[in-house]
């Protein structure tokens, strides 16, 4: 298997630093380095079909929970920030690719949900985008997918629990 380019950097901190233990540094830059290299990408379908990824996570969190959500929630779901996603709203309420209903009670409270068009268009892509992505993971097999995919899972579980108290 040919080397990537952390583990040339692992070697030359072994050099420098002989016994530091660059087990983390592997596992992290690891996955810092896929992530970047799978960012850019996996998201060419969305760019072909006018989208940022993180407006296509506002799109596929609202097609999925088939409800209307608040802009709360849907930042919620989508790890982004409340301006963040207030700001991808209006873009996408411009597009007419969701819609916004004042609650009938509370007139600050917004009610968001997928026009016709915006379900259309996540029902389009959706399939495209899977398919795009099994491709980018074609070089590794089924059976190590799924372990790849159960062990960040635990690591997700973890760092879900202490990177709030790690970062006070």
């Amino acid at each position: 298997m040919a080397e990537d380019i952390v583990a040339g950097v692992l070697r030359q901190w072994q050099q420098v630093h002989p016994g530091l233990d660059t087990g983390p540094m592997a596992l992290i830059g690891r996955l810092n380095r896929c992530s970047a290299l799978l960012q850019q990408a996996a998201d060419a379908p969305l760019r072909r079909a006018g989208l940022s990824r993180p407006e296509f996570d506002i799109l596929g969190t609202l097609r999925r929970m088939d409800r209307e959500l608040t802009p709360g929630r849907v930042a919620r779901e989508t790890f982004a920030s409340g301006a963040a996603v207030t700001k991808r709203l209006r873009q996408l309420e411009a597009r007419g690719l969701i819609s916004r209903r004042v609650d009938d009670r509370d007139r600050r409270v917004a009610h968001l949900s997928l026009t016709d068009e915006g379900r259309d268009l996540i029902d389009r892509i959706l399939p495209e985008q899977l398919a795009y992505e099994a491709t980018l993971l074609g070089g590794v097999g089924e059976r190590r997918r799924d372990e790849l995919s159960e062990g960040l899972g635990e690591l997700l579980v973890v760092l879900e629990g202490r990177l709030g108290s790690l970062m006070d």
